[in-house]
C-alpha cells in the first residue's frame, strides 16, 4: 500500500497546539489548509493585531486568539512580514519548550536571525512559499536547521502540504535562488500575460478580448503543464509546427536577447537581491 503524501494526510490528530504568528494572507491561507485538512480549531493560537473577520468566527468555535497565557506549542508558524519580525518574535519565547518546531515563512529571514531571536533550544525550519497558496496551488522549499529531527521535518511537510507541493533542500545558501525563481516567479507569470494582452492590443485586437486571451492561455498552458507528465520543452516543441506561425514567434523569444538571456538577467538579478536583504 502507498503511503499518503504530506498532501494527503490529515492533521486531524495533530500533536498537541499550534501557534500561528500572523494571520495575514499567507498565514490566512496556511490556516483555512489547515483546518480542511482536519485540525481542530480548539489546537490552534493565533497571535494577530489586527484579525479578519474569519479569525474572528473561528475564535467562536475554539480557537484561541491573541491567548493571555502564554501555551507550549508543538509547532510555532511565523507568518509576519520580515520587517516586522523584531519586534513580533520576543512574544513567541513562552510558547517554545524542548520539542517545539518553529517554522518561518518569513522571505529574507535567515536560520541564523531565527535561532537568535527564538530560545536556544528551538528546532527552526526556514520556508519560502509563493503567493499561489492563497488558493492551494503554491509551492514551497524548506530548509531545516541541526535540531530539527526526522518527526520534527514531517510535521513541517504536514503543515507546508497544507497550501500546495512541498521541497526540501539542505544548503540554506540555495534559499537566494529558490526566491529569485518561485518565490518570485509569479510575477514573472503575470508579467506575461500582461506583456501578452498589450502585444495583441498593438496586433489590433479589442483591449478586453486581447486580455482575456492573454489570461486563459497562460491560465490553460499552466494547468496543462500542471496535469501533463510531459516536460515543459516537449510540450513547447508539441505547440510549434516546422515553419508555422508558432515557429516564428520563437524564433524571436528564443533567439539572441530573447526570452531565455532576459530571464536569466531577471533570477541573477532576484537572487543578488536576495543575498543582500539577508544580510
Amino acid at each position: 500500500m502507498k503511503r499518503p503524501t504530506a498532501n494527503q494526510r490529515t492533521l486531524a490528530k495533530f500533536p498537541g497546539q499550534l501557534v500561528l504568528l500572523g494571520a495575514g494572507k499567507m498565514g490566512g491561507a496556511m490556516l483555512d489548509g489547515w483546518l480542511a485538512r482536519g485540525l481542530n480549531p480548539k489546537k490552534i493560537a493565533v497571535i494577530e493585531p489586527q484579525p479578519g473577520k474569519s479569525v474572528k468566527a473561528l475564535a467562536r468555535r475554539g480557537l484561541k486568539l491573541n491567548p493571555k497565557k502564554p501555551l507550549e506549542a508543538a509547532a510555532i508558524v511565523i507568518a509576519v512580514k520580515p520587517q516586522s519580525a523584531p519586534e513580533a518574535l520576543p512574544a513567541l519565547r513562552d510558547y517554545v519548550g524542548r520539542n517545539t518546531l518553529a517554522l518561518s515563512i518569513m522571505a529574507g529571514r535567515p536560520l541564523r536571525f531565527l535561532a537568535d531571536a527564538l530560545p536556544p533550544g528551538a528546532a527552526i525550519v526556514r520556508a519560502m512559499p509563493n503567493t499561489p497558496a492563497a488558493i492551494g496551488r503554491g509551492i514551497t522549499v524548506a530548509v531545516p536547521d541541526a535540531k530539527v529531527s526526522a518527526r520534527q521535518r514531517r510535521l513541517a511537510s504536514d503543515l507546508l502540504a497544507a497550501i500546495g507541493a512541498v521541497e526540501w533542500i539542505a544548503d540554506e545558501a540555495l534559499m537566494d535562488a529558490v526566491t529569485a525563481v518561485s518565490g518570485s516567479g509569479p510575477a514573472y507569470v503575470f508579467l506575461l500575460a500582461e506583456a501578452m494582452a498589450q502585444a495583441g492590443i498593438a496586433a489590433g485586437l479589442p483591449a478586453a478580448l486581447a486580455r482575456r486571451l492573454a489570461r486563459e492561455t497562460v491560465a490553460g498552458s499552466g494547468e496543462l503543464l500542471h496535469r501533463s507528465d510531459l516536460d515543459a520543452a516537449t510540450l513547447r516543441q508539441n505547440v510549434t509546427s516546422p515553419g508555422g506561425t508558432t515557429a516564428a514567434a520563437l524564433e524571436v523569444l528564443m533567439g539572441p536577447g530573447g526570452f531565455d538571456e532576459l530571464l536569466s538577467r531577471a533570477v541573477d538579478a532576484a537572487t543578488r537581491r536576495s543575498r543582500a536583504l539577508a544580510g
